[in-house]
């Protein structure tokens, strides 16, 4: 199999600008308010767009042989159980079945590639053999909210400007890296939320986050959360903290408890068909903001 990945990035400011109309569903009703705040001022930045714009053009003839050219695609047939575990993300999240792709590398981790309306999801082989199947619903409900709530071209242009920054003038390079990347750290909010969604289950959500902060197997049952959260405090304090200023990702503690918070909400409550009540959006998206907050 040889495919280009490649998307319409002017199509996709357009889009955002309300210039054309959107032909799928809005972002989610569960998504973290700071993520959709920082979609749109990244749209609201000329240089930044230029930026991501020249970086995604560039992208666009590249190859992505070395990665899909090795991958499997998982259908009823070829990997069932993973197929079963896709339906029923989508079930779950009212969506349509995505693509997935199984890729031989062992290290735990999941992707999202393509565009807005033909996305791919790749799963890491060693995430298979680490996870057990309600861990991975998780993994794949995180990968399908990135789908759901529309964030694809952005985690291009990200990924792309992070790989391609040193051909760039960096002047003109980082503010748009640290804007995607701060962008990023909200989206994995709420795409991990789509994955609590999906697995119905906060202890499911919290052992696969830990789990991929681990990556050993022998080490996974002497794990204790609350111990593990006590690092939030303590990262908060030293210089460390403003490494994360870079990053992609919130520090997994915060991720963690920042789903604890989501749990305690009234949509996951009725959602996973729980007890009634909690927290209503504005009060846990709140709460959430301060958690992931870089002092």
């Amino acid at each position: 199999m040889s495919e280009t990945l490649s998307f319409d990035f002017a199509e996709f400011v357009r889009r955002r600008k309300g210039e054309t109309p959107v032909t799928r569903d809005a972002e989610a009703s569960y998504a973290f308010q700071g993520d959709l705040e920082m979609q749109a001022h990244i749209m609201k930045l000329g240089p930044v767009v230029s930026v991501m714009e020249s970086v995604v053009r560039l992208s666009k003839s590249l190859q992505k042989n070395s990665l899909l050219g090795h991958a499997v695609l998982v259908t009823p047939k070829q990997f069932p159980k993973v197929h079963a575990l896709v339906a029923t993300a989508a079930e779950r999240l009212g969506i349509g079945m995505p693509t997935v792709y199984i890729t031989q590398q062992m290290d735990l981790n999941a992707h999202t590639f393509g565009t807005e309306t033909d996305s791919y999801i790749v799963l890491n082989s060693g995430i298979i053999d680490h996870l057990e199947e309600d861990e991975l619903l998780f993994v794949i409900g995180h990968e399908a909210g990135h789908i759901q709530n529309r964030h694809v071209t952005l985690l291009n242009a990200a990924y792309y400007l992070a790989k391609m920054g040193s051909q760039i003038v960096k002047w003109i390079a980082y503010p748009a890296l640290a804007a995607l990347q701060s962008w990023s750290r909200k989206a994995e909010i709420t795409c991990d939320r789509a994955g609590l969604l999906c697995a119905r289950n906060l202890e499911v959500a919290q052992r696969s986050l830990i789990k991929l902060a681990l990556g050993s197997q022998k080490l996974y049952e002497q794990i204790d959360i609350d111990e593990y959260l006590k690092q939030q405090e303590e990262g908060r304090k030293g210089a460390g903290k403003y490494m994360e200023l870079m990053a992609s990702h919130p520090y997994l503690p915060k991720r963690v408890e920042a789903l604890r918070v989501f749990a305690e909400s009234r949509f996951y409550r009725e959602h996973a068909k729980e007890q009634q009540g909690g927290l209503d959006k504005l009060t846990v998206d709140a709460r959430v903001s301060q958690i992931i907050k870089i002092a």
